[in-house]
């Protein structure tokens, strides 16, 4: 295959195919297997930190072997520098013709950046100090028939960093850093719930019927039983059915599909953690995501120090003190009176209600007077706000209208550490009904549902609520979802009817929590993209 190949690569690739031969000309195997390294490059590093960077002779008392891809190689004739990396770090190695067995060297001189060798020698620090391994044995397990990019320009073209994820890892050690954080972050996540006594389990990723989220999913066909199935976009439903089973606290980190478009957040496939609590209420689940997210970052912090540092000092944001909790109806009240839109503050005086009653009818007339109140006034999409109130068909859906085009986009400026210098993390709470076919109605207002969804630095990562564990009501919200379907909204639910069963039979009073991993991990990490924590995100079809 050439796929994406210049004809200066296939020169390139030409000359190194004759190295490769000149290998198996040599008896020598260039894709080797069986040989097993005894050290990484940490290992030998820490057995000789105590040492400083002091000169050192030979020392044949210790040996060392190590595997790994060769980054960089200076020859001087007689003798060369590589630098080997492995899954640990970087070690330099050191080849003398006198010392290595003749057919050895004769291999090694076939050796380029990017081939995988083996190293077994004794360690020795050079002039200015760099612990290096004077190699009495050198292999090379791997002939790489395509270069590394050249090393002052790397890889930076992101769409070919997503695509050749490989290369990527190999030449931006911050690539890999953040994919080993990812991993340590889920298994923080593992510990930390199945310390709490959690199951983690497993549910189907392939459903019959569209529920647990609102979402458009993707579609698929089971041949033998002639069945239309939807890849999952949520396993919510799965999960409650267990709470009625008898699992009383229970998880699942599943692999999750919607068929929505591509942004910074937002990809096709991705991975989310969901539990089930019983007994618990959204107000518990808030005091244990602050403690979960700190618990989380503390364990980072332990498995990688020195990348957490860095990660550290360039957040943007604070998990350390305590996060702003806010009624969605109070934060609208706020964000109304910050325009200074004479109206609007008259109307929020008694809450943010008050705003959607001045708005239910087109206020397109009044948009240009309104936006000369204030420069928060003249920042709002307006176009996009209007139109978004026009579609709204209850007050319910005018009040998440006007905090998702009032409220979030400013939740960085207007939400701030003590001491102004970061962004806090910011739980919006107490939902409109109608916007939350899941979740409890809560008993002091029925208007309302007891939920929240959790911001980081303008980031939603958290979405959770008391669970709905009334049939009856549930059946009338998945009733309404049908309608809204019918009405030709795509972002909506079936009528699961096992579902509802399932708590006719009974589920106790529960908490529900979902989270997405891949932003979790962008937050910790400072990535700009999802794509950035997705080892192989959707892309098009490449040529």
């Amino acid at each position: 295959m050439t796929l994406g190949m210049t004809d200066a690569e296939r020169e390139l690739i030409a000359t190194r195919r004759q190295k490769r031969d000149a290998l198996v000309a040599l008896r020598q195997n260039p894709y080797a297997n069986g040989v097993t390294a005894k050290n990484t490059a940490a290992e030998i590093e820490a057995a000789h930190a105590s040492e400083g960077r002091v000169p050192k002779e030979l020392d044949k008392t210790k040996t060392y072997s190590v595997a790994g891809r060769v980054m960089f190689h200076r020859s001087f004739g007689k003798a060369t520098f590589l630098k080997v990396k492995d899954r640990s770090g970087i070690i330099q190695g050191y080849a003398k013709q006198d010392v290595l067995p003749e057919a050895d060297f004769k291999a090694f001189e076939q050796l380029e950046m990017g081939d995988i060798v083996f190293i077994e020698g004794h360690p020795f620090r050079t002039k200015t100090g760099e612990l290096t391994i004077e190699a009495t044995k050198l292999q090379v397990l791997t002939k790489a028939l395509r270069p590394l990019p050249d090393k002052w320009h790397g890889l930076s073209d992101h769409e070919t960093r997503y695509r050749q994820r490989y290369v990527d890892l190999i030449v931006n050690p911050e690539v890999a850093a953040a994919f080993r954080a990812r991993t340590h972050v889920v298994s923080a996540v593992r510990r930390i719930l199945d310390d709490q006594e959690f199951l983690e389990v497993e549910t189907p990723s392939m459903h019959t019927l569209i529920g647990g989220a609102a979402a458009k999913p993707f579609k698929t066909h089971h041949n033998a039983l002639d069945l239309e199935l939807f890849m999952r976009i949520a396993p919510e439903l799965y999960l409650k059915r267990l709470l009625v089973g008898g699992f009383e606290r229970v998880y699942e980190i599943a692999r999750c599909y919607r068929n929505e478009g591509l942004s910074t957040r937002h990809n096709p496939e991705f991975t989310m953690l969901e539990y089930y609590w019983a007994y618990r209420t959204y107000e518990d689940l808030m005091s244990f995501t602050e403690v979960m997210l700190r618990k989380i970052d503390a364990a980072l912090k332990q498995a990688m120090p020195a990348e957490h540092a860095k990660w550290l000092s360039e957040r943007p944001f604070t998990i350390d003190e305590p996060f702003a909790r806010v009624p969605m109806a109070e934060m609208v009240k706020r964000a109304a009176s910050k325009t200074e839109i004479p109206q609007w503050v008259d109307a929020v005086k008694n809450g943010g209600e008050g705003l959607v009653a001045i708005l239910k009818t087109d206020f397109g007339a009044q948009i240009k007077e309104w936006a000369k109140s204030s420069p928060r006034a003249k920042k709002l999409d307006w176009g996009n706000f209007r139109q978004g109130m026009n579609k709204c068909d209850n007050d319910g859906e005018r009040l998440f209208s006007c905090y998702e085009y009032l409220v979030e986009p400013y939740l960085t400026d207007d939400y701030r550490s003590a001491d102004g210098s970061k962004s806090l993390p910011v739980f919006v709470k107490d939902y409109p009904y109608e916007t939350s076919p899941l979740a409890r109605k809560n008993d002091a207002n029925p208007s309302l549902v007891d939920r929240f969804e959790l911001f980081v630095h303008g980031r939603e990562l958290c979405n959770a609520f008391s669970e709905l564990n009334d049939p009856d009501d549930q059946a009338d919200r998945f009733r309404a979802q049908v309608d809204r379907k019918a009405k030709g909204a795509e972002e909506t639910m079936d009528f699961d009817e096992d579902y509802v069963r399932a708590l006719e039979h009974g589920m106790p009073p529960a908490a529900g929590f979902g989270m997405g991993i891949d932003r979790l991990a962008m937050a910790l990490t400072n990535a700009p993209s999802i794509r950035d924590v997705i080892l192989f995100p959707l892309l098009r079809k490449e040529g």
